[in-house]
């Protein structure tokens, strides 16, 4: 009667995980950022930066020098802007780069972005203010969620948005913490906790090494050129079986707060990866599974 009961648990098991799963999408992967049918062209230019995608607003002869970027962001060249200032706090100060050379990792992990999703120095940004996602139901009826930073008329500026920027570390150890090891700018999640929760959902996220120091930019938490589906591989950065995971709003490691399972847990799952001290693993619960 025992083994019969272990069986149909690990069945029961084995179908929670392949629900999880998902083929291959039925939509284009660039979701929202094929940009009505322009595709690439959108944001990188093969000729001429800005001015050959004819969005060269601010004079800047210069965005095209890295990744072939053919937005403006000229307008943003060392402007500075603090971020994740919230209950009473500073903030953290960040001098964004005064030439897409400068050769730090908030130049294509930042700048890029904002040259779009900025509301504030560049003006002539093309986003709209609005996500272009169909949205799941438990969003309630607030759907138009601001996709601008700093500036639009849903938006809170970049004072309510998370840290990003040179200054915007990543710790190990103490309250908050994963107990992890940083070694020049790279985390291993080596600790009892931290190891244990990357079998039960993983490490997606990347920190960029900046003076041998992890920091966060856009591009930690966002893969901006695959929107619905992320691809996991069994291994050491993640214990859930190899296969296509859904994901939300270009977000880096399987993320869905539309799932139909009650109690599922994944979209905290992805936050915890950098926030240890709210995790299962770091409160006694180290068999509580990814729940999708």
């Amino acid at each position: 009667m025992k083994k019969s009961l272990v069986v149909i648990l690990m069945i029961l098991a084995m179908a929670a995980f392949a629900a999880a799963q998902i083929g291959p999408p039925t939509s284009d992967v660039l979701g929202a950022h094929l940009n009505y049918g322009r595709g690439c062209a959108a944001c990188h230019a093969p000729h001429n930066g800005a001015s050959g995608n004819g969005a060269n607003k601010s004079g800047n002869l210069t965005g095209g020098t890295s990744i072939l970027w053919g937005q403006d962001v000229g307008a943003l060249f060392g402007k500075t802007i603090i971020t994740g200032s919230t209950n009473g706090s500073t903030g953290y100060t960040e001098v964004l780069p005064a030439t897409m050379a400068a050769g730090t990792p908030d130049v294509n992990g930042l700048l890029t972005c904002l040259s779009c999703h900025d509301g504030n120095y560049a003006t002539g940004a093309m986003m709209k203010d609005a996500v272009y996602e169909t949205l799941p139901a438990t969003y309630g009826t607030w759907n138009a969620i601001p996709t601008l930073l700093g500036g639009g008329a849903n938006s809170e500026g970049y004072l309510a948005t998370h840290p990003v920027g040179l200054n915007a570390t990543v710790s190990c150890g103490g309250q908050w913490n994963w107990d992890c090891v940083e070694t020049n700018g790279t985390i291993a999640m080596t600790g009892p906790n931290s190891s244990q929760f990357v079998k039960n959902y993983g490490f997606f996220v990347s920190p960029t090494a900046y003076n041998n120091t992890a920091v966060v930019t856009c591009t930690s938490c966002h893969n901006q050129h695959l929107m619905n589906v992320v691809s996991v591989t069994n291994g050491p950065k993640s214990g859930l079986p190899t296969g296509y995971y859904k994901t939300m709003f270009f977000v880096i490691g399987p993320y869905n707060p539309g799932s139909g399972t009650a109690g599922s847990n994944q979209t905290a799952q992805f936050c915890r990866e950098c926030h240890g001290g709210e995790a299962n693993e770091s409160n006694g619960s180290y068999n509580i599974p990814t729940t999708f």
